[in-house]
């Protein structure tokens, strides 16, 4: 049993989870701290993060597996590898696709039809970026803006309609979000730019080659930046210089992690890609959620 979990977790790289979800509990707390806290939101969050996130991958993997079994780096992937078969990763999308329908319901408890009501127009969306690089060089932004789709989610599943007047804060994290991923998902391409180019498949890598594809990136993750810094402002009292300090932070592990990719050297990309990302979005997510509770729970001198 556990082995099967195991594969299953590796099929849609659980641990990838740490991107978005991490920034989808930003845009929570800062919503929890205007509105107060509630742990069927907070249960519904995960729970939807995870579900959509994985039936996210499982279609990406299905959508992808004959490229992928041409491409040396992912041929060993679980459907080419024949880890798992195409009927058993179909019954695991579709499973994955009802319990995230089933968890959007989940915030029924509290009065908020929003979220069910537009579950499967966003798995819809969330599943189009698997074919988006058969047709578009863009295919980085959509997988950006589904996954900035998070802290946006994440407040209308708190706020229901009544998000619309405070819709600046998600929004902002949001392109945040869309930037940041685009630009390390541009990263990651480079290492596929020359397969790419020839299996007609569309990517900025593919397209404007390894040093071109580095500036986008670093372009991203510049404009990701100035997308944060208002949140100073928009939150209201909630967020302190503790967070514009963590942002320098977060600005100085993004300048390393273009510093480990190089055009003429991509050996340390896990290191920049996972590592460096992962710190990025829990960390910036914990600054905030220590400004929120100090705000919370200060008391007047």
């Amino acid at each position: 049993m556990a082995g099967i979990l195991g594969k299953y977790m590796g099929l849609i790289r659980f641990s990838h989870t740490l991107f978005a979800l991490p920034f989808a509990l930003s845009a929570a707390t800062l919503a929890w701290g205007r509105h107060g806290f509630s742990w069927i939101n907070l249960a519904g969050i995960l729970g939807c993060m995870v579900t959509a996130r994985s039936a996210a991958m499982a279609f990406n993997r299905l959508a992808d597996r004959d490229v992928d079994a041409l491409n040396p780096r992912t041929a060993g992937r679980h459907i080419p590898a024949g880890l798992l078969s195409v009927r058993a990763v179909t019954i695991f999308f579709w499973l994955s696709c009802v319990l995230f329908v089933a968890c959007t319901a989940f915030f029924l408890i509290e009065k908020n039809p929003v979220p069910l009501i537009f579950s499967i127009p966003l798995l819809v969306f969330l599943c189009g970026y698997s074919r988006a690089k058969r047709f578009t060089s863009l295919a980085h932004f959509w997988l950006g803006l589904a996954l900035g789709l998070a802290p946006v989610g994440a407040w209308i599943a708190i706020r229901g309609w009544a998000t619309l007047q405070e819709l600046p804060i998600p929004c902002f994290l949001g392109l945040a979000v869309m930037f940041w991923v685009a630009g390390f998902d541009i990263l990651y391409a480079t290492q596929d730019a020359d397969f790419d180019s020839k299996a007609g498949l569309h990517s900025l890598p593919a397209r404007l080659g390894v040093r071109g594809s580095l500036r986008v990136a670093k372009l991203c993750h510049l404009v990701m930046l100035a997308w944060l810094v208002p949140l100073y402002w928009l939150s209201g009292d909630l967020l302190g210089w503790p967070y514009l300090a963590a942002l320098a932070l977060v600005g100085l592990l993004l300048a390393v992690e273009h510093a480990l990719v190089k055009e003429n050297d991509l050996t340390r990309m896990n290191a920049a890609f996972f590592t460096m990302n992962a710190i990025v979005g829990v960390g910036l997510w914990l600054v905030i959620l220590e400004e929120v509770i100090r705000h919370c729970y200060r008391t007047p001198i």
